[in-house]
């Protein structure tokens, strides 16, 4: 019998996420194997010392984890991202990439690449992971380790750049804009177009620490750009910039002003899709997620339970207070902005606060896309038109 050959259809592109769209189906699921990490990069939002033994003691088995990747897959999973920390400090990191892809999951890796041997570049060929995603924080010695912080770093992440792209593992990159790689983010840029497979993205917008360290928190306070400067940061990539006027109208709403206040809070499509388990066995309904109302311990409960009735009640939570209901809900400058109740509980201890930061980032990105119109946080921040 005669078939069609379908040809090669990227996977973002399948039927497949629009018929689970609505039905809330956990097609994927990020494990956080560890919060260690072989560096101590000012921004960084979760890592520990790759030395903490108690943070070490504390994290999955490879059994533990083989069980709710069972569960998951039994919900509908069909890929998982394998991130950190760094995920290759741990020494069964092999066994665990190995266990996840015999039980038919689509893999993905985030690695800073410093602490890639030949038994990953073996693993990696014969097992290709979905995607390989590298961060590369500066392309010299000095700006990589005035991040990284860390002596001895840029010559590990070189070595492990060189065992990748030399074995033709494909690649994905992306960087961080920091006031500590600034000067030299259109070399970065550049460096990574080179050596990635498809595209190349970089995120201006840093959260606080899951842990809520003050001293760390102020370090990322200070790796923080203005609002100003990442506008022009966007518009002189022109990918960046191609991409935000493509996508203007919707980011903005497409509407004159701020539409009716909603009091709810997860607007988003946190826990819609996917969730997010951390090293100790922790769900959320994201990664950014870490009010003590929305963690649930699957150590004591099934993911079958979390999926199903943990997360519809975080869901619906709502919010009356005026602050939120006159600020951000509604503004239709929100997908600007990227607030949500996660970064604002990190920000300012509150599921409905405002973060005056994300706000001016927010308008300011409008100014520059021609958005001259009134919205929630302009009395804010003083920034309106």
């Amino acid at each position: 019998m005669a078939g069609t050959f379908a040809g090669r259809v990227p996977i973002h592109r399948f039927s497949l996420w629009e018929k689970a769209a609505d039905r809330r189906v956990p097609l994927g699921f990020d494990l956080e194997i560890t919060a260690r990490c072989n560096l101590n990069c000012r921004h960084c939002a979760v890592n520990l010392p790759a030395g903490d033994q108690k943070a070490r003691q504390r994290e999955l088995s490879v059994e533990d984890i083989s069980r709710i990747a069972d569960q998951a897959v039994s919900l509908g999973a069909l890929w998982c991202l394998i991130t950190g920390g760094e995920p290759l400090l741990r020494d069964d990191f092999g066994d665990i990439y190995r266990m996840l892809r015999k039980k038919g999951l689509l893999v993905s890796v985030f690695t800073n690449a410093c602490l890639v041997t030949d038994a990953h570049i073996e693993l990696f060929t014969r097992y290709p992971p979905r995607d390989l995603e590298i961060t590369v924080y500066g392309i010299t010695r000095s700006t990589y380790e005035r991040v990284t912080r860390i002596p001895g770093s840029f010559a590990a992440f070189e070595k492990g750049m060189d065992r990748l792209i030399g074995n033709g593992i494909p690649l994905r990159m992306k960087a961080m804009a920091l006031r500590s790689n600034h000067a030299e983010l259109p070399e970065i840029a550049a460096y990574c177009r080179r050596h990635t497979r498809d595209f190349f993205r970089f995120d201006s917008l840093l959260h606080l620490r899951y842990d809520k360290d003050r001293e760390r928190n102020r370090d990322i306070v200070g790796e923080r750009l203005n609002a100003e400067e990442i506008v022009k940061l966007e518009h002189s990539d022109p990918q960046r910039s191609n991409a935000l006027r493509k996508h203007c109208d919707r980011l903005t709403g497409n509407r004159a002003g701020p539409s009716a206040p909603r009091p709810d809070l997860f607007t988003c499509g946190a826990g819609k899709a996917g969730f997010t388990v951390s090293p100790e066995g922790i769900f959320r309904l994201c990664q950014s997620l870490w009010h003590p109302d929305f963690l649930y311990d699957l150590q004591k409960g099934s993911l079958h339970d979390a999926w199903h009735n943990f997360v519809p009640r975080v869901r619906a939570r709502t919010s009356r207070a005026p602050e939120f209901l006159e600020n951000c809900s509604g503004c239709p400058l929100i997908n600007l902005c990227l607030w949500c109740p996660a970064h604002a509980y990190l920000e300012c201890g509150k599921l409905d606060g405002w973060i005056g930061y994300f706000c001016e980032v927010a308008h300011a990105r409008a100014r520059a896309l021609g958005k001259k119109r009134e919205s929630c946080g302009e009395k804010r921040t003083g920034k309106g038109e």
